[in-house]
């Protein structure tokens, strides 16, 4: 008998069905101040699409967007670490800083903003980097805007070394990415990792929340599939290309000519299946370096 996939809060669509829930704000609570380090105690959810100022993009959506008595809080799940991903969430925490600043009678940094980025695949071996604005010596250019990135990989590795001193201080981080078997050890000795346990599996037997994610994972895996197939044809036209040029100096040439050709016809493929998929056209132009204005015209 398979055994059916159990989907952890490494999936955005989990994460947002547990910790947009009224009733999950204390395991929230908690997740955020062993991020933060600092004392969480009141939380207010708030939109979770903000508006864009060209037409043809539309809204951005958010993962988790709070208000909070230290200020506001924006979090991303990023499973991926494609070139995009970065200035996309950069965009988003700047959107919400502009917001935040025209909200008051004078330009201040009173309000904090603060966006967390709990992402896989990093290379770097920090648990958690902090970025803020600033210059080369450390100087600030403003105090009040500051980016986490959780690096989950190392965290996993803590959990899976067995360092229970270490589990302990950070077990409200590892939980979002561990199996119930996991989860019902680590449940053992807190009673707030055993309600998200509950939480999570409940999630995972909700039929619609099933559905949802089968499907997801459907279009994710055309879209590789589209993606790489693109991807072969632009190749082999760019060493078709390339082979015409004759002589073996100029077929050197021609194929570099050819390459590119035939990288911009990849281009021009993805972008077209991904405009069918209805993607936002600056994530497609991020992705395929095509400009927002290539992309409304194809």
């Amino acid at each position: 008998m398979i055994k059916e996939k159990f989907y952890t809060c490494r999936y955005d669509r989990a994460f947002k069905e547990v910790f947009m829930n009224e009733n999950n704000k204390d395991i929230l609570e908690k997740l955020l101040e062993s991020i933060l380090k600092v004392k969480i105690e009141e939380i207010k959810y708030l939109n979770l699409e903000r508006n864009v100022d060209n037409v043809n993009v539309k809204r951005k959506h958010l993962d988790l967007n709070l208000k909070t008595n230290i200020g506001y809080i924006e979090v991303e799940v990023n499973t991926s670490t494609e070139s995009y991903v970065k200035p996309r969430n950069f965009s988003y925490i700047c959107d919400i800083y502009s917001h935040s600043t025209k909200k008051g009678e004078s330009y201040n940094e009173n309000t904090l903003v603060v966006q967390i980025n709990i992402s896989y695949g990093l290379k770097y071996k920090e648990l958690i980097r902090k970025y803020m604005v600033q210059d080369e010596d450390k100087n600030k250019y403003i105090n009040n805007l500051i980016i986490y990135e959780i690096n989950m990989d190392k965290y996993m590795e803590i959990w899976y070394n067995k360092d229970e001193k270490e589990i302990e201080k950070n077990k409200y981080i590892m939980m979002l990415n561990l199996q119930p078997e996991e989860l019902e050890d680590l449940s053992k000795k807190d009673r707030m990792v055993l309600k998200y346990m509950s939480e999570i599996e409940r999630v995972n037997e909700e039929v619609e929340f099933r559905e949802y994610m089968s499907a997801e994972e459907d279009n994710e895996k055309i879209e590789n599939s589209l993606r790489t197939e693109a991807i072969e044809e632009g190749h082999k036209e760019g060493l078709i290309e390339g082979r015409k040029e004759g002589l073996i100096e100029g077929r050197k040439e021609g194929h570099k000519e050819g390459r590119i050709e035939g990288q911009k016809e990849t281009s021009i493929s993805i972008a077209k299946k991904m405009k069918e998929k209805g993607m936002d056209n600056k994530l497609i132009s991020e992705i395929t370096s095509l400009s927002v204005h290539e992309i409304n015209n194809l």
